[in-house]
């Protein structure tokens, strides 16, 4: 199967310029994704460009990952319903630094042939003059034909409007398939379908600067079989940042999807082959329960954007966590699947805690006659051993490596209780 059916067969192909197959199937090209830096790190939305990068070079293309260090001054309006916030040169550079060292865990940008390369438009944006920009690009676009796009023409039309700045948008972006075309023989531009108007606007302004022929291809948009967004949980976004969303988190994201998503989440956001996936497909409609595609889902891309070590992590924390067995996890195991839980610290006792002040102490219950009626009513667990005594006391030996409990009130709600200088 050549570039142009696998990235048909996975789904990943929503539009093309007319004769781009042949282009691919006869030529080595150079093909760019943009990615604006409007925080710290990349989230699970980027990786449909960046693997479909990656998948160019797989097939002896050149890829080209552009970090938007100008255009981020800026912001795409492209669909967005308010104009976003400027960020300041200083949180750009630093968003920039974050998403660089992230393109290089999917990027080869060592390879003798068909080398990856990471640009920062920064670097000719910031430089480009006003008047330079007027008359170097403006002129080559009608107010007329911007207007028509679509991301554009909502905007217009909702109640806010659009400023001239993020009017300008698709100029810069424009500008930039030029630098890259005229650089480095870039010839081709990839994105989301929201991208579809951007990308052809550059590909006019190379047709009519340069006299020369450049392609556009689009991803579809992402959404969930449930209609939600793609990447969203009830915690926020599902960063590709191991510090912003823990790698058992980001397993535990895959390996939740539904059934209707799983194997269309295999063909985007794996490499595995055709058989592999189509053996996936019929084990979810003949056994769902056994989660067979969501689970190799989440270990192919926790292990592309984390590593095997943090599989086999995410795995053991499960198997413990659903097996009722906390008290054999590590506490770097427990901090990582338990990060986004109240968590609050007491001071060390060497003769212990009475039960029903520490979990008042640390704000699992707002008094010590909730305390405990919930222990006597069998719903306090400490490290998923179940107290009923509420004359209980705790001690630092029955602490997991001496460093924490873990607490849960009820069928779902967790705690973690801290003790100082142990943790």
């Amino acid at each position: 199967m050549d570039l142009y059916g696998e990235l048909e067969w996975r789904g990943l192909l929503y539009d093309a310029t007319e004769g781009l197959r042949d282009e691919l199937s006869r030529d080595a090209l150079t093909v760019y994704a943009g990615f604006d830096p409007t925080a710290a790190s990349l989230h699970v939305g980027h990786m449909l460009p960046i693997l479909a990068l990656a998948r160019f070079q797989r097939f002896g293309h050149s890829p080209i990952a552009v970090v938007g260090g100008g255009t981020g001054l800026i912001g795409d309006p492209s669909f967005k319903a308010a104009e976003r916030t400027l960020l300041t040169i200083e949180q750009v550079e630093a968003n920039v630094a974050g998403i660089r060292k992230q393109l290089a865990r999917f990027l080869d940008f060592e390879s003798s042939t068909a080398r990856a390369r990471l640009v920062n438009n920064a670097e000719w944006l910031i430089k480009l003059g006003a008047i330079e920009f007027m008359r170097d690009v403006g002129k080559h676009f009608t107010v007329n034909a911007m207007m028509a796009k679509e991301s554009v023409k909502r905007r217009v039309e909702g109640a806010e409007g659009i400023s001239y700045t993020e009017f300008s948008y698709p100029l810069l972006q424009s500008y930039d398939f030029l630098v890259l075309y005229d650089r480095f023989k870039c010839t081709l531009q990839v994105g989301g379908s929201d991208q579809w108007g951007n990308i052809t606007a550059g590909m006019d302004l190379i047709r009519r600067v340069r006299g020369g022929k450049a392609h556009g291809l689009v991803f579809p948009l992402l959404m969930t079989t449930a209609g939600t967004k793609f990447g969203k949980t009830e915690a926020g976004s599902v960063w590709l940042d191991a510090q912003l969303t823990s790698p058992y988190e980001f397993y535990q994201f895959w390996f939740n999807v539904d059934d209707r998503d799983a194997v269309k989440y295999l063909k985007f956001f794996t490499f595995l082959p055709q058989e592999r996936i189509g053996a996936l497909e019929a084990a979810v409609k003949e056994e769902p329960e056994r989660r067979a595609a969501q689970r190799e889902l989440a270990r192919e891309v926790t292990r592309i954007v984390h590593g095997d070590a943090a599989v086999a992590d995410a795995e053991s924390a499960a198997h413990a966590l659903f097996s009722g067995d906390i008290a054999a996890m590590s506490v770097a195991q427990l901090l990582e699947v338990f990060s986004k839980v109240p968590s609050r610290t007491v001071s060390y006792a060497p003769d212990g805690w009475r039960l029903v002040g520490l979990l008042t102490e640390s704000g699992v219950t707002a008094s010590n006659s909730e305390a405990t009626k919930l222990i006597r009513g069998g719903g306090i667990y400490v490290n998923d051993r179940r107290i009923t005594d509420e004359k209980e006391r705790l001690n630092p030996a029955q602490a997991i490596e001496g460093q924490l409990f873990v607490v849960r009130k009820g069928k779902k709600e967790y705690f973690l209780i801290r003790i100082a200088g142990r943790v």
